[in-house]
């Protein structure tokens, strides 16, 4: 599986670091940041849930 953030319409809210802390980061700068670009199996149902609940939809799974 492959995480995608479209920058240009992420808004960095941190929905989706409440989600998957482990996957993704809003950082003191007020930007988003992907820790893991590709992370395991055990993280799709979080990463999917990051995904939907994306105020932006800005996040996409691939794989």
């Amino acid at each position: 599986m492959r995480v995608n953030v479209d920058f240009d319409l992420c808004e960095s809210n941190a929905v989706c670091m409440g989600i998957a802390p482990e996957v993704f980061e809003v950082r003191d700068d007020d930007y988003l940041y992907v820790l893991r670009e590709e992370p395991g199996e055990e993280l799709r149902d979080r990463v999917g849930e990051a995904a939907r609940m994306c105020p932006k939809q800005a996040i996409t799974v691939e794989g």
